[in-house]
């Protein structure tokens, strides 16, 4: 017999009618059906507040956050209830309508997949083609602005206008006072804010204020052929104020009074003339050959005196000391030739392991210099020692303070026992030296190489000329070496070699852009303004010379 069905238990109604509560259990069917009742639009992430949109305000009856809550923790969604009364948002903020190009589409077309597409997505620029590039504060797009506000914006905002230059980043400056009293204030601060020691960038003169040294040459001579070679000497100016230059394998003289050159003689076949040197009185002229022959002319008639050959290299520098003519050669030996024997070399000087470049007798007679590319200087002593075919000699003294080819040698005209010598490219210094001692007794920096020196006849005063990289004759006093004058770039070459004319006044500058120029860089003084020292000093030149 079967037992009465147990009846469930009611469950109190809790104010509520049966009819309007229907619970369904929570399953995942249920959830999925309930989902499927609700009309839900896709929609986008509500766009961020913005203060100046008035909101709406929430309806009455609308669903709270709070009972959507209870109903989720409650596990179950009731038909009916507050789930159902959800008011869902069909309509969300939609961005603005871009327009893109066809063109634009094609070059997004053409590119590869998986290549980055830079440069066509612009967040704040959806449409780059339909902005016109001018459509700035300076250009206004819209031509119903105020012209009046556009241009008082633009000026406050500091935007130049559209006519003017992108790289014009201010204003012109103000045109110079003209007040002489700024004008002197400038001028006296000028050399606070200028280079020391500086070389220039283009062609300029530098000159002292308390003396006016003229920066244009009084002459310039065409010498078309001049052989650009530091290690050469190839011009001389004699007493009667003739300058010998070697052009290749000729020899011109040109006259300072008549102002005309004419040609003395050509070098052996298939040789060059590599230094000439006028004599003491003028009457003649040594050259050196680049065969090692060593040539003697006689000025007047336009003839070769003798050939006195024996050097096996080319004879860069020769030197004259009365009936005697020194010839330095290549092979670093120097011979003195007697012009008035037959057996002409009558002494030979060992001191040079490199070629002679540099030589120079001081005025006297008895003492000789030398310069050459084994970066010595030599001085010489011309009483000691036996004269004959076979005799050498020893240098009195040897100095290694260079550290370049020495080719710039001279001797003081009021001080007999000062010696300068100047160095080349890697030195690019002129040293002093005690004849007597030896000793160095001061050195000038200058800013390139030396091709040659020479001291003032009137004054105490040297001057020396330069290669690279300045191409520049300087002018310095002695002993402070206070700069007088510097003419940078005086050729456009580097210059090589000089000669002092025979009045002291004049130099003649040769160098490798085939162009000799005459600079008058001395005035001369006047008789009653000569030193008592000079004076004394020529009248035993004088005696001297009447001795001998």
């Amino acid at each position: 017999m079967s037992s009465p069905r147990k009846k469930a238990p009611k469950t109190p109604s809790r104010g509520r009618t049966a009819g309007s509560q229907n619970r369904v259990p929570f399953t995942p069917s249920s959830l999925v059906s309930g989902l499927s009742s609700l009309k839900l639009s896709p929609s986008k992430p509500a766009p961020p507040s913005n203060p100046f949109l008035k909101r709406k305000s929430p309806q009455k009856g609308s669903v709270g956050f709070a009972q959507l809550q209870a109903g989720a923790n409650r596990g179950f969604v009731q038909r009916g209830g507050i789930e159902s009364k959800l008011e869902v948002v069909s309509a969300d903020f939609v961005g603005l309508k871009t327009s893109v190009s066809d063109s634009l589409k094609q070059e997004v077309a053409n590119i590869p997949k998986g290549a980055p597409k830079h440069g066509f997505d612009d967040r704040f620029l959806p449409n780059r083609e339909a902005i016109h590039p001018g459509h700035t504060l300076a250009a206004p797009a819209s031509q119903s602005a105020s012209p009046g506000h556009t241009h008082r914006l633009a000026e406050s905002l500091g935007i130049l206008p559209e006519t003017k230059r992108v790289l014009t980043f201010h204003e012109s400056a103000p045109a110079p006072s003209t007040d002489p009293t700024l004008a002197l204030q400038r001028q006296l601060a000028r050399p606070l804010y200028s280079r020391p020691a500086g070389v220039g960038t283009s062609t300029g003169a530098v000159t002292n204020k308390a003396r006016r040294i003229p920066t244009t040459p009084d002459r310039v001579l065409e010498a078309p052929g001049f052989v650009d070679d530091y290690y050469l000497n190839l011009i001389s100016w004699s007493c009667s104020n003739e300058l010998a230059v070697a052009l290749g394998d000729n020899i011109y003289i040109w006259s300072a009074v008549q102002g005309k050159a004419t040609h003395l003689g050509t070098a052996p076949e298939g040789s060059y003339i590599s230094s000439v040197d006028f004599s003491g009185d003028g009457t003649y002229l040594g050259v050196g050959v680049g065969n090692g022959d060593v040539e003697v002319w006689d000025i007047e008639t336009n003839t070769r005196l003798r050939v006195m050959e024996g050097h096996q290299a080319q004879v860069a520098a020769v030197h004259w000391n009365e009936h005697l003519i020194t010839s330095g050669c290549g092979d670093g030996s120097i011979w003195h030739h007697d012009v008035r024997v037959a057996r002409h070399k009558v002494m030979e000087l060992l001191g040079h392991t490199g070629e002679v470049c540099g030589l120079k007798w001081r005025p006297d007679g008895e003492l000789l210099a030398s310069g050459g590319n084994d970066n010595v200087v030599n001085c010489w002593d011309g009483r000691a020692g036996s004269v004959g075919e076979g005799h050498r000699g020893q240098p009195k003294w040897t100095k290694r303070n260079h550290t370049a080819a020495v080719k710039a040698i001279a001797w003081c005209p009021w001080q007999s026992n000062l010696l300068a010598s100047g160095g080349g490219t890697g030195d690019a210094t002129v040293h002093f030296w005690s004849s007597t001692t030896g000793a160095r007794i001061n050195s000038l920096q200058t800013p390139a190489q030396v091709t040659s020196v020479h001291f003032s006849p009137h004054s105490k005063e040297l001057f020396t000329t330069h290669g690279f990289p300045t191409n520049s004759i300087m002018l310095h006093t002695w002993p402070s070496f206070d700069k007088v004058a510097e003419i940078r770039d005086a050729h456009d070459a580097r210059v090589l070699c000089s000669a002092v004319g025979p009045a002291g006044d004049v130099v003649a500058t040769a160098a490798g852009d085939e162009v000799i120029k005459l600079w008058k860089l001395w005035e001369l003084p006047s008789k009653k303004s000569k030193p008592k020292s000079m004076r004394h000093a020529e009248v035993v030149d004088k005696s001297l010379r009447s001795i001998r």
